[in-house]
């Protein structure tokens, strides 16, 4: 029984055949390009090189559109790079804008709970502090600045916390008084990068 076509199947065949009937023309074989270049007054033994010449433009064309694609490739890649890290370090500036202290003291070593307000020249002090909303999973980088009743800067400890656990995390930093340490109305802060979060006033005696 003879195979009948739809109207969209007839529609496809005719175009099919329309392509195929172009590509042959446009297809010559070597002695029909001789034969034209001879037409022309051309000399047909250069159709090799010409051949070649054309073979490379193409390369080169491919080369160079390759070449392109990549350099956007690589620019959309770079380009998403830098927002990720943006991201990062905003997220990361956010979470740690949001630490503050619960509670701290002053204390001698050893430790025996005490929240000293006033204390001797030669003492061994330890700032005692309690982080609130402490960035669970990462370090935090701190500074406690000692200082002196003029406001200068009479000590200083930067440090880093170890792997934070939890939310509401205890650190420290400790300060040698020199016995030749200055009287009067000391304080000391601690700070998240510049941001200061708290600071505990002291007498020096």
């Amino acid at each position: 029984m003879e195979k009948r076509l739809t109207t969209q199947q007839l529609t496809q065949v005719v175009g099919e055949v329309e392509r195929l009937a172009n590509q042959e023309q446009d297809e010559l074989d070597r002695s029909e390009v001789q034969k034209i270049l001879l037409e022309l007054n051309l000399p047909p033994e250069l159709l090799d090189d010409a051949m070649i010449q054309i073979s490379r433009k193409e390369a080169l064309v491919k080369q160079r559109q390759s070449t392109i694609k990549m350099a956007i490739a690589g620019s959309v890649v770079g380009s998403l790079l830098i927002i990720a890290t943006l991201l990062f370090l905003q997220n990361k500036a956010q979470t740690i804008s949001k630490v503050s202290v619960s509670s701290d003291r002053i204390t001698l070593t050893p430790d025996q709970g005490e929240n000293l307000k006033v204390v001797n020249k030669g003492n061994n002090l330890v700032y005692l502090v309690t982080l609130n909303k402490a960035p669970v999973g990462e370090k935090l980088a701190l500074n406690c600045n000692w200082l002196d009743p003029a406001g200068k800067v009479a000590h200083s400890n930067r440090f880093e916390t170890k792997n934070i656990t939890t939310p509401v995390w205890n650190t420290q930093c400790r300060y040698q008084l020199p016995s030749n340490a200055v009287s009067g109305s000391w304080e000391v802060q601690i700070k998240t990068g510049d941001r200061l979060i708290k600071q505990a006033p002291f007498d020096v005696q």
